[in-house]
């Protein structure tokens, strides 16, 4: 699976791109992650990507020429299966849609910055818009890194164990059970018996069960869906 993520402040993105999973997916061959900085494909000299927003009012607006032009030359190399923009009313990021995407070969994600990208850019380009919260960052590029984590985790291969990610919260629409390792016991604290009695049918009979008590007392809305 390939990634062009779009920033203009892809030193952002340098990071959670260079360690632990995403960085062996990458050594693996299972994923690309490129990195694209928008004021390359600048107006003018001044590297100028954003302008005032016509009618007025405070902040900049990411201008749709570079975007136009960065985005027109990826296309002349390959078809994108979906140009994803990080925007705060985009729709809610969630372990489905992660699901969704990774069934995908090639993705732009566009980071917003400022006010945002001219609304052209939304109409004409953009396929998909994602948020991951109701909260407004600085840039997109953390809300990029955090959804090109929840698919790239999930591709076949990416994970030593691949039946981690499917045990992981929301993929069967519940939370998580809760998880013990060495020692047993700790300063009078214990490990329920059940897990120490090898046991497989009743050890997943109890990891359910505690999956719906969580999810009852912490995500009730979830058992709702």
């Amino acid at each position: 699976m390939r990634f062009d993520i779009i920033s203009c402040q892809p030193e952002l993105l340098t990071s959670p791109f260079s360690h632990s999973i995403l960085k062996r997916a990458q050594q693996k061959g299972l994923v690309e992650v490129h990195i694209h900085d928008l004021r390359k494909y600048a107006i003018n000299k001044h590297g100028q990507i954003d302008d005032y927003a016509f009618g007025g009012g405070a902040g900049m607006v990411m201008m749709i020429e570079p975007i136009d032009k960065l985005i027109t030359e990826l296309r002349a190399d390959r078809a994108y299966d979906a140009i994803i923009y990080m925007t705060p009313d985009g729709q809610t990021l969630n372990q489905k849609i992660a699901n969704q995407f990774s069934l995908l070969q090639n993705v732009i994600i566009l980071c917003g910055h400022y006010k945002g990208v001219d609304e052209r850019v939304r109409q004409h380009f953009v396929t998909h818009e994602i948020s991951i919260g109701d909260y407004v960052l600085s840039g997109g590029e953390l809300g990029a890194a955090v959804l090109a984590d929840a698919i790239i985790r999930i591709i076949p291969g990416v994970l030593n164990d691949e039946s981690s990610a499917l045990t992981d919260s929301f993929q069967d629409g519940l939370l998580a059970p809760p998880v013990y390792t060495r020692p047993a016991e700790y300063k009078g604290m214990k490990v329920p018996d059940i897990l120490l009695s090898g046991n497989n049918p009743k050890i997943e009979e109890w990891r359910f069960e505690q999956a719906v008590e969580r999810t009852r007392q912490r995500r009730p809305d979830l058992l709702d869906e």
